[in-house]
This record gives structure tokens, sequence and C-alpha cells, in this order.
């Protein structure tokens, strides 16, 4: 099965985490661990938090994977820094072509960031990591889109 034939039914699954009673972020951890472990290619799967303290940063939250040593990321740095500072999905093929690329593993061939929002502001992002060169397409974008619309209200 392809993951397209995949995300209808994953993202029903990701309803059902949601809706029942739970602490918001193991329904986040939750959600990271289901998309790993169903979507091929998908390497590491976690949430960055816009800091409350901390102007313009993102703070590791819940993921699914190896650990990572970028636990804070300014705005502007990165993948993730630059999808938070345009609030654009990032797509990108190949991270070693990318000068502002943070290196979390090398095995990570490509990425995919998306913005995350909530009442209209940047709440966080969904950032998912594949040792895959260009593992991540449209169709990746537009499931990981709606994931991140129900994954704001946890935030």
């Amino acid at each position: 099965m392809n993951k397209i034939e995949i995300f209808p039914g994953l993202f029903r699954e990701i309803e059902k985490i949601v809706s029942v009673p739970g602490r918001n972020r193991t329904k986040l951890e939750k959600i990271c661990r289901l998309i790993k472990d169903q979507l091929p290619g998908y390497d590491w799967v976690g949430f960055y938090l816009v800091s409350s303290d901390k102007e313009r940063q993102l703070i590791l939250g819940p993921f699914a994977g190896e650990p990572t040593e970028h636990t804070l990321i300014a705005f502007g740095q990165g993948i993730c820094g630059q999808a938070a500072e345009t609030e654009k999905t990032f797509i990108v093929d190949d991270v070693s072509r990318e000068s502002n690329y943070l290196s979390c593993s090398l095995n990570v061939r490509s990425e995919i960031v998306v913005p995350l929002f909530k009442n209209g502001h940047l709440v966080g992002e969904l950032d998912i990591d594949s040792h895959t060169p260009a593992a991540f397409t449209r169709d990746d974008e537009r499931f990981l889109e709606r994931v991140g619309e129900i994954a704001a209200g946890l935030i």
C-alpha cells in the first residue's frame, strides 16, 4: 500500500487520538508515533512549539525517532526556523544542498516542515525527516497540513 492509500485511515486514527480524554502532550506523542510507524520514509516525526518564554524561538516538543540535539531553534535558523519565519510549509528534497540546514542525523536526506496555527497565530510546527531523498510530495504536504490543523488545537 502506498502513502496516499494510507492517509485517510491514518487521519481517522489521529482524529480518534484527539477525541479521547487525556493530556494534550500525550496525544501529540501518540500522533508522532502513529505517523512514524505507519508511513514509509517518515523516520523522525516531531513537534516544535513556539516558546512562550523566549521570543522567536521554537522548543522541541513530543517526537518519535532518534533523539536530537536541536531542542531550541531560533526563527530563521535551519529549515524549521525558516518555516517559522515565513509561516510557510517547506519541502526539502535534498538537505545536503541547503546551506541553512541543521543536521539532526547523518542519515537524514529530506525534510518537510509544516507550520501550525491557532486562532491565526503560529503555535508550532510539525517536522518530518526522512532517510530517503525527495521523500515528500504535495500529497504529503496536504495530509500533514490537515494533521497540523488538528494538532494545533492541542498546543
